[in-house]
């Protein structure tokens, strides 16, 4: 009987083999919108090699891009958006042995987050499982989730290597557009016809629509 179980309280995760990869690669396409200039990677060893991970479902496999942790075995990401989303699932791979990350911690809304910011409760923490292929998915509280412009993804231990190494997160949920536009803007946009003809409408600041 499929179920799902967790570890603490805190982590859920289900097998995706079920599931058509085609799916699950449109589901996990969330990299796209990730805003890939200012994301950051704290203890990497190579520098800008924690953006690599961030790629196609397709790509999970591709062991050329790589963030092997630099002084200990913790990693820290700092992932803005182009918009907001709503954050479902994750996905990590990393390899077969001690340097696959042992703990997963989530911080939502926090940018330029760093190691001793990373010291206070996460909105929510996994106990990892060693995952070679990308057949475990960590379900998030979307309620806790639902409204993402920036994630940090803390990676504080691994299975006892002196460093951590990620071939892959993949991130499953929706995206919208940010909404920078004012009310008198939104306005225009829901009547997208107003153009087309003159009006004796006012809005609420009574400037007259043309």
């Amino acid at each position: 009987m499929p179920h799902g179980h967790s570890h603490g309280g805190s982590c859920e995760h289900e097998a995706l083999g079920i599931e058509n990869e085609l799916e699950i690669g449109i589901q996990y396409s969330l990299y796209e919108k990730i805003d890939m200039y200012n994301l950051e990677c704290l203890n990497e060893e190579v520098e800008g090699s924690g953006k690599t991970v961030f790629k196609s479902y397709n790509e999970r496999l591709n062991h050329d891009k790589f963030v092997t942790s630099d002084a200990d075995e913790e990693l820290l990401f700092n992932i803005p958006f182009t918009g907001n989303i709503k954050l479902k699932g994750i996905i990590m791979i990393g390899a077969d042995d001690e340097t696959h990350p042992k703990k997963m911690r989530l911080f939502k809304n926090r940018p330029k987050m760093t190691f001793d910011d990373a010291a206070v409760a996460a909105d929510q923490e996994f106990a990892l499982e060693k995952d070679t292929s990308g057949a475990i998915e960590y379900s998030t509280k979307v309620v806790s989730f639902a409204n993402v412009h920036h994630l940090s993804i803390h990676i504080p231990s691994n299975y006892g290597g002196d460093t951590t190494t990620v071939y892959y997160i993949g991130l499953k949920g929706e995206f919208s557009e940010a909404h920078r536009h004012g009310v008198t803007i939104c306005t225009y946009e829901s009547r997208p016809n107003v153009t087309d003809h003159k009006t004796n409408l006012f809005d609420s600041v009574n400037h007259q629509i043309q």
